[in-house]
């Protein structure tokens, strides 16, 4: 359709914003001069073209929705998506248009809001990676929902989290999303010595990809407060073009992800110390006295039993007063490890301080189950280790206490395991006798 140009306006050319004509067809009939500076192409090259074939595929099916709606006699204003630049990067658009009856065609005016869409999704990822970190329980939840933030501001087809091993220092994978997370086990061992680089120098790089021509992963440093404490790995589809934009973006999101990685790691740090023998690794007194309530709610509803035992060393300030509180503190974490060994999973092992712990058996339906599991525990300590070069063995006083037997509420059954302890200390009476 040809359109005559002397109807127009002659200011039109000078608008900042774009001014389309487009036909039934879905055509462009024409487009002012903003056309160039908006979208990359003169008003020559779009003209004759179908405006959909330059959205980004991401937001075709509902901008053909909304031209129905323009097109059915309903004038919009504010309608925004996204379209790809010439040069490949995405440009955000905000549209006010209306159909003509009379000209068989609609008619639209396209204002370029990258800039502002830029800031509300910095402010937005400020906000949502502030609420994940609040509302995450663990670190895997946490990267599942950074995932799930830069997946809304840019494409992507693969995600990965590095961080460094708290034991080796050695960059491992934490965390990987998308079809393209899991290339393989040549360029897993290539990207991680890679992210080890990124760690060490604090830059981003460009990481290529194990199928030749793909698009390469993007690595950015995560540095919270000067210390950079992993790598967050991110692919986008081929055809889409990084804009410096976009890479400030996506630095930006990185350094909130690494504060917040920081914060959970702080946090579950905190959470340990408050309910974990520091020493042992145990559970330390206040999270054993949390399990035991929770295991007696669950014995009151389902009316089964549960066992304490109460485990005191035999001799154990001999050791500390010869060999010194190091190689004490070494014996401990023994004698800890042992225990862990002679339970199930689903049972508690905590040290309530000094040389003394308690196991937790859940579901005990016969006494004898849990003197079984006692004369394990005894003949586990028995055996001869080497601590520190010294051949040590241990010995324990084990006291056994039984619910609904010796008591219904958690004090009064942990309070006979520890006087039957104490009376089998005395007479150095084992369980079994």
């Amino acid at each position: 359709m040809d359109i005559n140009r002397d109807l127009l306006p002659p200011f039109v050319d000078l608008l900042l914003d774009a001014v389309f004509l487009v036909g039934l067809d879905g055509r462009v009939v024409y487009v002012s001069a903003a056309c160039e500076r908006i979208f990359g192409y003169t008003p020559q090259e779009l003209t004759g073209q179908r405006l959909i074939d330059h959205v980004a595929p991401q937001d075709r099916a509902r901008t053909i929705e909304e031209a129905a709606k323009v097109v059915s006699g309903r004038p919009r204003i504010g309608f925004e998506n996204r379209y790809v630049h010439k040069d490949g990067h995405l440009v955000a658009i905000m549209w006010s248009a209306r159909w003509s009856d009379t000209a068989q065609l609609r008619i639209g005016v396209a204002r370029d809001i990258s800039e502002r869409k830029h800031a509300e999704q910095m402010q937005a990822a400020t906000y949502a990676i502030s609420e994940a970190t609040h509302d995450a329980t663990d670190l895997r939840q946490l990267f599942q929902e950074i995932h799930r933030i830069i997946a809304t501001l840019v494409p992507l087809i693969g995600f990965a989290v590095v961080t460094c091993d708290t034991v080796t220092g050695e960059p491992a994978f934490a965390c990987r999303a998308g079809p393209h997370a899991y290339p393989g086990a040549d360029w897993d061992a290539e990207a991680l010595r890679h992210c080890a680089a990124v760690i060490h120098t604090g830059q981003a790089t460009a990481l290529p990809d194990d199928q030749p021509g793909a698009p390469s992963w993007l690595a950015m440093p995560l540095v919270a407060q000067k210390e950079t404490i992993g790598v967050l790995l991110v692919k986008q589809p081929a055809g889409i073009v990084h804009t410096e934009k976009d890479n400030e973006l996506l630095h930006f999101v990185a350094a909130q992800a690494a504060m917040a990685i920081r914060r959970r790691n702080l946090s579950d740090e905190l959470l340990r110390l408050a309910r974990y023998d520091q020493l042992t690794g145990l559970a330390n007194r206040r999270l054993f006295e949390d399990r035991m309530e929770t295991v007696l709610a669950r014995c009151r509803r389902k009316q089964c039993r549960t066992a304490v035992l109460f485990i005191d060393l035999d001799g154990f300030k001999q050791v500390n007063d010869t060999l010194g509180h190091a190689v004490g503190d070494l014996l401990l974490q023994h004698v800890a490890q042992q225990l862990k060994r002679s339970v199930r999973e689903v049972d508690t092992v905590a040290r309530l301080g000094g040389d003394e712990f308690v196991i937790l058996l859940e579901e005990v339906e016969q006494e004898q189950q849990a003197m079984v599991v006692a004369d394990t525990v005894r003949r586990a300590l028995q055996r001869p280790a080497t601590v520190n070069g010294q051949l040590l063995q241990a010995r324990a006083s084990i006291g056994l206490a039984f619910y609904p037997d010796h008591g219904l509420e958690a004090g009064h059954i942990l309070r006979h395991a520890d006087q039957a302890m104490y009376l089998e200390k005395k007479t150095g009476r084992s369980v079994s006798d």
